[in-house]
């Protein structure tokens, strides 16, 4: 009983944490109608650094925008790789919320790879996949309210809002105060060493920022402010981008496949002794996640991330994971070019597991 309320806190403390950040950058995505993304597509970067900055934007926004980039020939097949591997989708949110220090040390390490990965890709391979013509995936709304002044898009009156509140303005607005409450009074805070830990630093005068105590204090804030926003947002922001773009389509799928992955490894650790199998067969387990980043869909790979946050897998297994997988931000490519989707796929996962073959033998 105790394993599965362990498990459940766990997967709401990371939903809620996922859906505050999803929900803050879709603020900032229409607020501006897009031209946070843009910018980057105006300036005169290379294809290649273009491409890899906006596989690096969590969630499936910067993905999008560059596999639109190449569906108008407008960066390279490498650019595109470049992208596919610095971009690991909403399992960003989730890495940031639960190990964020791995965050902080993954994600620039595959940025820099998709660069140099980018720019041979280039290099070698003369002919690229011709590409092909979508004007209708990455638009943003086109409705009036959308077209016509991102801040009458986004921006209600507060009276008015407060005045005549929707069920849907209520759920998330009731969502975020329980969270931010359970949040802020630790309701959420797992693993008693830790605290015992941060007590001791508290002790020794020294403070580290990279506790599991401030990090839900800077989430807090962050939640806070998310409530803020959803208070101030037009009925149409709040019933088509953010219930309809982030409540409708994520919230669920992301709480089941962190609860599901999250029960299948303790109930591994427990009772099938999980974490000494994958230590007896950690390169099997590698190549497993190669084969699973196949899959263009965010969650499946989510295993792989809650194995090594429990101290069952090495670095280079998560590693592996995250190379080779891009989230959901590659299924308009599969839809449309599907000899492009392989080929990137297969760049991937040959070097991916080369790579993380390197790290699993040096022991890391």
């Amino acid at each position: 009983m105790n394993l599965l309320i362990d498990v459940f806190r766990n997967s709401i403390l990371i939903t809620g944490l996922v859906m505050v950040m999803m929900l803050l950058i879709e603020y900032v995505h229409i607020y501006s109608r897009g031209r946070t993304f843009a910018r980057l597509q105006s300036r005169p970067f290379r294809q290649i650094v273009l491409a890899a900055l906006l596989g690096v934007i969590p969630g499936c926004a910067g993905g999008f925008a560059a596999v639109s980039l190449y569906a108008h020939g407008i960066i390279s097949f490498g650019a595109l790789i470049a992208m596919m591997i610095s971009a690991i989708g909403d399992e960003a949110f989730i890495l940031f919320a639960t190990i964020p220090k791995i965050g902080f040390l993954l994600v620039p390490l595959l940025f820099l790879l998709a660069l140099l990965i980018g720019w041979l890709t280039d290099k070698w391979l003369k002919k690229s996949p011709t590409p092909f013509v979508a004007d209708t995936h990455y638009a943003l709304h086109h409705e009036e309210g959308c077209l016509h002044g991102a801040h009458t898009a986004a921006w209600g009156s507060l009276r008015k809002n407060l005045g005549s509140i929707d069920i849907k303005r209520a759920a998330l607005l009731i969502g975020l105060l329980l969270f931010i409450i359970a949040m802020g009074l630790g309701f959420l805070e797992h693993e008693p060493h830790h605290q015992a830990l941060e007590t001791q630093e508290s002790s020794s005068g020294h403070i580290n920022i990279f506790t599991e105590r401030w990090f839900n204090l800077f989430f807090t804030a962050l939640a806070i402010f998310t409530l803020f926003l959803t208070v101030k947002a037009s009925n149409h922001f709040i019933s088509e981008h953010l219930w309809g773009h982030i409540i409708k389509k994520h919230l669920l799928t992301i709480f089941l496949w962190t609860f599901g992955a999250l029960l299948c490894i303790e109930l591994g650790m427990h009772y099938l002794h999980l974490d000494q199998w994958v230590l007896r067969n950690g390169y099997v387990v590698l190549l497993m996640a190669a084969l699973i980043g196949l899959i263009p869909e965010s969650g499946p790979h989510l295993i792989f991330l809650a194995l090594y946050a429990s101290g069952a897998a090495p670095f280079s297994i998560l590693f592996t994971s995250f190379f080779v997988q891009d989230g959901h931000t590659a299924l308009p490519l599969l839809a449309e070019r599907k000899v492009a989707f392989v080929k990137a796929k297969a760049i991937k996962v040959v070097i991916g597991v080369a790579i993380g073959s390197l790290l699993f033998l040096g022991g890391v």
